[in-house]
């Protein structure tokens, strides 16, 4: 018989639950929006921080934020087909964008 509860493991790839987090916010029509955003292979990622400092230090002093816990965020997010999280990332890049359309010269 285990003597153990493991309800609240981390993942294999994390070293302990993160707990109460952070999580960046868009305005939505009912309310605030999760932002989900792409690792640097393109994968789909929900992003949490775990002090508004660092939240402010990666994504800026004006990005509105609400506070979810780590189980919240992972079942706000899985659906939206983003399964994994990212806790307190420090790189992020502007978003890409398309080049300028060349003007056609006639013939």
């Amino acid at each position: 018989m285990c003597l153990y509860s493991y309800d609240d493991d981390a993942e294999p790839h994390e070293p302990s639950p993160a707990g109460l987090l952070y999580v960046p916010v868009r305005p939505g029509v009912t309310g605030p929006v999760i932002r989900l955003f792409r690792t640097p292979l393109g994968a789909r990622t929900a992003v949490g921080f775990t002090s508004p400092a660092r939240l402010a230090a990666t994504l800026g002093g004006a990005q509105p934020w609400i506070r979810l816990s780590e189980a919240a965020l992972r079942a706000l997010a899985g659906p939206s087909g983003a399964p994994r999280l990212t806790v307190d990332p420090t790189f992020t890049a502007p978003r890409a964008t398309p080049p300028p359309a060349r003007a056609s010269v006639p013939p």
